[in-house]
């Protein structure tokens, strides 16, 4: 079959790795694709975003499959489009991806059906949300943009001063864009954090095994929020009755409660989890695979993810067993200088073979391009060199030593990913 990989980051070089080890798979194509993804797939130059040019590029292929990985498109509505010309899609229609597209939807979503989550109010005027923000003189707090901010669209706001400043920030000087033009203040949750991802279908949720994003651009937790610095798998705080409490209480509830609203979803479903003192609670819902968490997930997974696909897209996930490989995965970010505020790119890469890979892991690209034989950053999240190990120790070590052997002016990255997964042993 041949198919078709939207996006061009390093969850998309995940997904196009772990599709051209299917057998069903005889051609793999990936628009806009990166350099390191150009070495897997053929990739062509059309955006995301851009919807018309992705069908007719799917037409053109004449495209078996058509993998939708990025929430923009999919909250477009891209997958709506493909079907409706007949390709088979792996993603959410427009109506399902609302779930990520707009925060309001989902907080008011889990409010009407009792799914855990934090307390909060939804706002469209900055001066109502100021007001309310100081009568409940509660810190931290946590002030969301409601709609797509590149993963970035959260301000934890310590103080009221800084709370006014994010809400001016988000609403007036939209930092955000449109995504700005209304946001949520919400309760500050306290726990461990556990990124879960699901395949469902509307009828069945098959969850991946867990995951602990690193959010963070420093060590310690420290400097502003980015894309994710880091994953490791599993998450050691994500107990088997922790998992069987959400999904009792959260992950089939979601999903009924999407068909209770007309809105079935069929795709990956992405919680990303608080486990707080009172039991665990959804801070966020992603409509697709996480970026970074998709690079320790994917590499676990032993079925056949186009067999996966084919289950979901036909509403028959109950009739398949998704089988996982034992021990751990760890993945680290390398990132452009100055990531996630101001960088520069075209730093030539080195370190890589001719495949953009290092012996002993994984490297996804998320950020490069192709010169020649060169391959050069492109992004502020250039590469995640990823590696599995019988324990996480094992994966992390051999994930830093990867790391270790690659190098660009000015690359950062955290030193300590997986520290508080290696504490929780």
């Amino acid at each position: 079959m041949k198919v078709l990989v939207v996006g061009g980051g390093g969850r998309e070089h995940a997904i196009v790795m772990k599709l051209s080890e299917s057998p069903l798979v005889t051609e793999l194509y990936c628009a806009p694709g990166n350099g390191g993804i150009a070495k897997y797939a053929t990739c062509c130059p059309v955006k995301a975003t851009d919807l018309e040019g992705i069908l007719a590029l799917a037409k053109q292929l004449a495209a078996d499959w058509v993998f939708v990985a990025p929430d923009d498109p999919l909250v477009m509505g891209l997958a709506d489009l493909l079907r409706e010309n007949g390709f088979r899609v792996f993603g959410p229609s427009k109506a399902a991806a609302i779930i990520e597209g707009s925060k309001a939807f989902s907080k008011n979503l889990m409010k009407k059906y009792g799914i855990p989550t934090a307390k909060y109010e939804i706002f469209d005027d900055p001066e109502k949300a100021i007001a309310y923000i100081k009568e409940q003189d509660t810190y931290p707090t946590v002030i969301k943009a409601d709609g797509l901010a590149l993963g970035k669209g959260v301000i934890i706001a310590q103080s009221e001063d800084e709370a006014i400043a994010a809400v001016r920030s988000i609403m007036e000087d939209k930092i955000f864009g449109e995504s700005g033009s209304k946001l949520v203040v919400e309760e500050f949750l306290t726990g461990p954090e556990v990124s879960v991802l699901a395949f469902t279908d509307g009828e069945t949720v098959v969850p991946m095994i867990s995951s602990m994003d690193h959010k963070r651009a420093l060590d310690g937790d420290r400097g502003k929020n980015t894309g994710g610095m880091g994953t490791v798998s599993p998450n050691p705080y994500y107990t088997k009755s922790i998992a069987e409490q959400c999904m009792r209480e959260i992950f089939l509830p979601t999903m009924h409660a999407m068909n209770g609203e007309n809105r079935t979803f069929r795709g990956c479903l992405y919680f990303g989890l608080m486990l707080t003192a009172d039991g665990p609670k959804v801070i966020e819902y992603n409509c697709r695979f996480g970026d970074p968490e998709t690079q320790v997930v994917l590499p676990m997974l032993k079925t056949d993810l186009l067999e996966i696909m084919e289950a979901v897209e036909e509403q028959r996930l109950a009739d398949i067993s998704v089988h996982w490989k034992s021990g751990a995965c760890a993945c680290v970010i390398l990132a452009s200088g100055g990531y996630p505020e101001k960088y520069e790119t075209g730093k030539p890469i080195s370190g890589l073979n001719e495949k953009g890979q290092v012996e002993g892991a994984a490297v996804y690209h998320a950020g490069t391009k192709l010169d020649g034989d060169t391959f050069l950053t492109a992004g502020g999240r250039v590469l995640g060199v990823t590696a599995s190990g019988e324990n996480l120790r094992a994966a992390l070590d051999a994930a830093y030593k990867a790391a270790s052997q690659i190098s660009f002016a000015e690359m950062h990255y955290r030193k300590d990913i997986g520290k508080r997964a290696l504490a929780a042993k």
